[in-house]
């Protein structure tokens, strides 16, 4: 940016790096840029649908004088701001895939505008380089020219502004702000906490400011929220209320003593008078006494000023005042940031006290749950018609209306409709009174004579002890930042432990078994001796016996040792295909900086690798995944995978052997929507032979080819959604499944339970495996826009949840398939699956909410937990949805038992 350079090379201008606190996105960041509050975590969702700002900002305050303001860009500020501007044009935000059109937008009124003398405030949010970032990251050769091209506009705006200085047209100086709400991550992507992301210039520009001599000092740090105070003073307007940012000194440095001491009191006065309102003892506060003092200096300054004493002496108390105001600024400021943040305790305890209550049920119905007929059983009727309910949701409903009507500031809870209000306590209610008939049952039950009790006795096996150990130690280690930081290595132990253990297993099975087999021919081998000796059975011929008898011991010896060899290898080609992912992405915070063969493979230079290993992967996956198929779904696997990489090479991330490489890039619509018809055709056609075999017949053949359709599908899909440099993810855990499925689960014979619970920890691991973390930046939001032209809500949310939770999903539906595939296994086998995997994942979560809500003034809140809490909820969903899937497939067996 030629220009731009100029004008801080020339030192009429004041540069800063503005930092901004998470969650780097773009409607907080807005938020805090106007009110100088700092925003919750919530507003990430809030994000994709804007709701009215009532806070009080600037462009509020900038209204309320009579300024004229005029916006172009972005249209959350339309969102969060209605009915403010005098004119503006949005443009949506979240179709990233636009690099140009976006900023064409706002572009074409500059010409008309900047002519133009019926406006205060001009606003204008580009975006281009924003959409670049998500779909070819920050070293994409895009950013360049798009750069270049914002430092014509910012001449093109600067020049005309100085034009109307010059002509006499302008009466007061001008200002010129730019700005970035967020930084950009090395993978282009945004809403942590790093330094790239949380880092973002900052530029005053204007005619007032005088030329500073001397060389350039390194731009000086800032506050983000700082903005909103410094603005506010520049225009004459009040401070907003909520804002805790400080002024931005080297801006009004220009001024005289007086008026920058009258500035620096009015920005602390705001903020002692928000103190005040936040904090009972806001006397004690170190902040209220340094401006306290501070204000008792400047008393004393204005005397010495009216009584006109000498300037040296003005100057050097000035100067004192003038740093004490800077400190008690500083001190208040720290102070409100921890202060202001108002949790809704009321709302926090009502959700935590339902999702305890549901934890606590299915471990009361864990034995049952687990027995050989796979109850869940869940009393009714009881204890909705018993005095007890009622009595409870009395008592509850008198507790929301005490709350609601004393508490001073309106929760979440209180603010919703009371029907609503009332279902919830009914549902608490409910939840109470079932845990206590269950707890009833138990105690009961225990005092009823063991005779007619199935008490299983079996021993816990090795693996069950890891398995226990490993889930324990996950829920635990949630309590500390950095390993919920690095979770991705708590997963990739367990799952490597988890090999040794199965490894163990196998080399057990296939030496007791070879030992067995020995037993059991040497005595058959006796008993026919035996038999021999003694003259039973002389028309039976037993030298015939005893040929095919050593040749059905030969043949069972050859297929047993290849089973064994390659049985005794698969826990170990499993470790080393972990770790090639693990090298393939970088994630969490500590090495994500450390360069990984993801990058190597997405650096231009290499364009022709990446094509290569992409091609080879698709290949892979049509290899792995076609063996269940019909043939129609075969041939639509094979087009659609075909159309994978069409979609890439035309949106320039790979090649064609025969293509050129100055080829025009587009947007791929065409072929991705080829790739959709496919999907959606091979998923319907499993979804078809599914309800028939739910709804017609019961087949049970149907179902399950039903199943590993809509499986392939889903495969598919994910193809489809994942950077070509993640494409051996797909391949690798295709790869895993199938090794797992003919070597270790069934030669095994593990049980339901310890299959799910390896499906559950490998969908985890496979989630990190991915380049995902418990960092929001880490979420690809090119996904969501995959062959699609414009921005729709509903169908760019779930594309970017499902590439966001491929991984655990894959694992969870090929769960489902293979417990349904199995015949040999229990009917009870699928109520097994899915209530194991409900309650894995049921006490992380209800132990993180817990944890959270106790660290809740952790200096790591809202950088470590609160993210880390998004993608639990998220995932909490997805787990439903699997469950409730789960639940559907198994109702012909449920109808089974229950005949």
């Amino acid at each position: 940016m030629p220009y731009v350079t100029q004008l801080v090379d020339k030192g009429t201008s004041h540069s800063f790096i503005a930092e901004a606190k998470p969650p780097t996105v773009t409607m907080p960041r807005i938020k805090a840029l106007m009110t100088g509050s700092l925003p919750g975590f919530i507003d990430i969702i809030m994000n994709l649908n804007s709701p009215v700002l009532l806070e009080d900002s600037l462009i509020w305050q900038a209204k309320t004088a009579g300024k004229r303001i005029i916006f172009y860009g972005d249209d959350t500020w339309v969102k969060l701001f209605p009915k403010y501007f005098v004119e503006y044009d949005g443009t949506t935000s979240f179709f990233a895939p636009d690099f140009t059109e976006v900023d064409i937008n706002v572009t074409r009124h500059l010409d008309t505008v900047l002519k133009r003398e019926d406006w205060d405030i001009l606003i204008l949010h580009y975006l281009g380089l924003d959409h670049i970032g998500h779909i070819s990251g920050p070293n994409s050769p895009l950013v360049g020219p798009k750069l270049q091209e914002m430092d014509k506009i910012l001449k093109k705006i600067h020049l005309s502004l100085l034009s109307k200085l010059q002509e006499g047209e302008a009466s007061l100086p001008n200002l010129l702000v730019v700005c970035s709400d967020h930084g950009m991550s090395e993978t282009g992507s945004h809403g942590g906490s790093s330094e790239e992301e949380v880092h973002t210039p900052l530029l005053f520009v204007s005619s007032a400011f005088t030329k500073r001599s001397g060389s350039l000092k390194q731009p000086e740090l800032v506050q983000q929220i700082d903005l909103a105070a410094t603005l506010a003073i520049g225009l004459g307007l009040p401070i907003s209320r909520n804002s805790i940012g400080n002024l931005i000194l080297p801006v009004i440095e220009g001024k005289t003593m007086r008026e920058q001491l009258r500035f620096l009191h009015l920005n602390g006065f705001q903020l002692s008078q928000l103190l005040q309102a936040n904090v009972p003892a806001y006397e004690k506060d170190p902040g209220f006494e340094h401006f306290k003092v501070a204000e008792k200096s400047h008393g004393n300054w204005i005397r010495l000023y009216l009584e006109e004493n000498s300037s040296e002496v003005l100057l050097n108390l000035g100067k004192k005042v003038l740093k004490q105001y800077l400190e008690a600024l500083k001190i208040l400021s720290s102070s409100l940031s921890k202060q202001v943040a108002q949790y809704d305790m009321y709302s926090m305890m009502v959700g935590t006290t339902i999702i305890l209550e549901v934890l606590f049920l299915l471990l009361l119905s864990l034995p049952k749950a687990l027995s050989s007929r796979a109850e869940f059983e869940v009393p009714l009727s009881s204890p909705l018609f018993s005095l007890l309910f009622y009595l409870i949701c009395l008592m509850l409903c008198t507790v929301h209306v005490i709350v609601c009507t004393s508490a001073e500031s309106l929760c979440y809870f209180c603010s919703i409709s009371w029907l609503i209000s009332v279902g919830v306590m009914m549902l608490i209610s409910a939840l109470m009174c079932i845990i206590l008939s269950a707890l009833g049952k138990i105690f009961m039950n225990n005092k009823l004579p063991a005779k007619n009790s199935a008490v299983s006795n079996s021993s816990w096996s090795e693996l069950d002890v890891l398995i226990l150990a490993g889930t324990l130690g996950h829920v635990l280690s949630l309590g500390a930042s950095s390993f919920i930081e690095e979770e991705h290595q708590t997963w990739y132990f367990l799952i490597n432990t988890l090999c040794l253990a199965v490894c163990q297993e196998i080399c057990r099975h296939y030496f007791l078994l070879k030992e067995s087999d020995f037993q059991f021919s040497t005595v058959l081998k006796q008993s026919v001796e035996d038999f021999k000796e003694t003259g039973h059975f002389k028309q039976v011929d037993v030298p015939a016996c005893d040929s095919k008898l050593n040749k059905f011991a030969t043949s069972a010896e050859l297929r047993k040792g290849s089973e064994k060899w390659i049985g005794l290898a698969s826990p170990w080609i499993i470790l080393i295909c972990c770790r090639l992912l693990r090298s393939l992405n970088q994630t969490g915070v500590q090495w994500a900086h450390r360069p990984d063969f993801g990058h190597w493979l997405t650096s231009s230079e290499h364009k022709d690798e990446l094509s290569l290993l992409a091609a080879i992967s698709l290949v892979m996956i049509f290899i792995l995944v076609q063996r269940r198929c019909s043939l129609v779904s075969k041939i639509a696997m094979a087009l659609g995978l075909l159309g994978i990489y069409s979609y890439r090479a035309a949106i320039g991330n790979v090649v064609f052997p025969w293509q050129q490489s100055n080829k025009d890039v587009s947007k791929g619509i065409i072929e991705a929507r080829f790739v959709y018809v496919f999907v959606l055709g091979i998923i319907f056609t499993g979804t078809k032979d599914v309800l028939r075999s739910q709804v017609i017949s019961a087949d049970s053949k149907t179902k399950v080819t039903g199943l590993w359709e809509i499986y392939s599908g889903l495969v598919l899909l994910a193809a489809l959604l994942f950077r070509p440099h993640n494409l051996p993810v797909l391949v690798f855990c295709l790869l895993i499944q199938l090794i797992m499925t003919r070597c270790i689960w069934t030669p095994l014979k593990f049980d339901a339970a310890q299959i799910t619970i390896m499906h559950y920890w490998f969908g985890q691991a496979f989630f990190y495996f991915q380049g995902n973390s418990n960092s929001i930046a880490t979420v690809d939001v090119s996904a969501g826009f995959v062959g699609l032209d414009n921005y729709v809500e509903i169908p760019a949310i779930f594309l970017t949840t499902f590439a966001t939770f491929a991984g655990p999903f894959l694992w969870a539906i090929h769960l489902l398939c293979y417990l349904s595939s199995e015949g040999s296994r229990h009917s009870a086998a699928m109520g097994h699956g899915c209530f194991c995997y409900a309650l894995l994942h049921s006490i992380p979560v209800a132990v993180y909410i817990i944890l959270v809500t106790g660290l809740r003034y952790h200096l790591f809140i809202w950088s470590v937990f609160s993210p880390k809490l998004l993608y639990e909820g998220m995932h909490v969903f997805i787990t439903a949805a699997i469950c409730v899937f789960f639940t559907a497939m198994d109702q012909k067996q449920s109808q089974k038992i229950q005949d």
